[in-house]
């Protein structure tokens, strides 16, 4: 096992920063996911780790070694690709063993270190089929244990689900999840997937056009978002972002309001607010609630669509100002189309960003 620091590491290609100076620490043994859209060079930092990817500037160090110029054999890293990259003329006994094949590692270390990965991963009974008799996810569990039996400081993850359907993806997640409870051993995942990210990580790594927006607990950025970036891309459905004006600035705490939102006075950390100035106020789907009392609700629209989804239902609502708005609600709610509906929120549960919501 091995800590991971990175020290303004930047990556260029030519004359265009992708990579643009990110310091990072990821601790011996913790579970780190890389999150963001397409494009914000989650995988290009991973190939950087790996050594896939040269470094143009700044210092990688794995368990206190830097490793810029080593070769990724040599990094005490293994990873896992997005294709399964598995041989199909082998079975997966003869798969999983094969780095120390290749290594002319003795005949019974390597049955040992095989049949180790297979009970780890739970899959003895597989290790005389090929691959073309194995399911998606079970295609992907042989990757995985070709990965162990390297006995890596580090593993590496890039987006290792996103070839399976919906129910293999939530079953290899568990599978990863008890993977790194069982080894203890440091690992780096990156995913687009929000989902993959909230319920593997120990600490989640945000990033937007090769830039770290926020670091920390899963829960911890989901309740408080550093910015409107993060505040939109953590959680599902996403969070509300409604404009609205600062009626009132007071220590700790604004009054707003838009033309769909009564005046309400909301907790604020933000510095130097003036009467007049336009912020963005968060609200989590999940945290609004129906008003039976028209006169107690704070914000009003209309109902355009209800999505029924068993544990919940979700419903996009237009507000009065014409902006949309969609509520998380329980599962016996019933909306009609074009219904007008009043809605509440605990102040303590929304968020004022400086910058538009668009």
């Amino acid at each position: 096992m091995a800590t991971v620091r990175l020290k303004d590491i930047r990556k260029r290609f030519g004359a265009t920063e992708v990579i643009k100076g990110i310091d990072l620490e990821i601790e011996d043994g913790e579970f780190v996911v890389f999150v963001g859209p397409s494009g914000c060079g989650k995988s290009t930092l991973l190939r950087m780790i790996a050594g896939l990817e040269t470094i143009s500037d700044g210092t990688l160090e794995i368990g206190g070694r830097v490793v810029n110029e080593v070769q990724p054999k040599e990094r005490g890293i293994a990873m896992v690709f997005q294709s399964y990259a598995i041989f199909p003329h082998m079975t997966v006994r003869e798969n999983i063993g094969f780095g120390l094949t290749v290594a002319k590692a003795p005949k019974a270390e390597r049955e040992a270190a095989v049949q180790e990965a297979a009970r780890i991963l739970q899959m003895e009974h597989l290790l005389d089929r090929r691959p073309s008799q194995l399911s998606g996810g079970q295609r992907q569990r042989v990757a995985i244990g070709r990965a162990i039996t390297r006995k890596p400081e580090v593993f590496l993850f890039d987006e290792p689900l996103s070839n399976l359907d919906a129910a293999l993806r939530m079953d290899m997640r568990m599978e990863i999840g008890r993977l790194h409870k069982e080894l203890k051993t440091t690992m780096i995942y990156v995913t687009h997937d929000q989902v993959e990210a909230m319920t593997l990580a120990d600490k989640i790594v945000v990033l937007k056009d090769g830039e770290v927006q926020q670091v920390g607990a899963p829960m911890d950025l989901y309740h408080n978002p550093a910015n409107l970036f993060v505040a939109k891309f953590l959680g599902a459905p996403s969070m509300n972002l409604i404009e609205v004006e600062v009626a009132e600035a007071r220590a700790g705490s604004a009054v707003v309001k838009n033309p769909a939102l009564d005046p309400i006075e909301l907790p604020c950390k933000l510095d130097g607010l003036r009467p007049g100035e336009r912020l963005t106020l968060g609200l989590r789907p999940q945290y609004l609630h129906p008003s039976l009392d028209p006169s107690e609700g704070k914000l009003h629209g209309k109902v355009k669509l209800t999505e029924r989804l068993g544990s919940e239902t979700v419903v996009d609502l237009e507000l009065t100002d014409g902006s949309p708005l969609i509520a998380a609600l329980s599962e016996d709610a019933v909306f009609e189309r074009g219904r007008e509906v009043s809605l509440t929120f605990r102040p303590e549960q929304t968020h004022l960003f400086r910058g538009s919501p668009n």
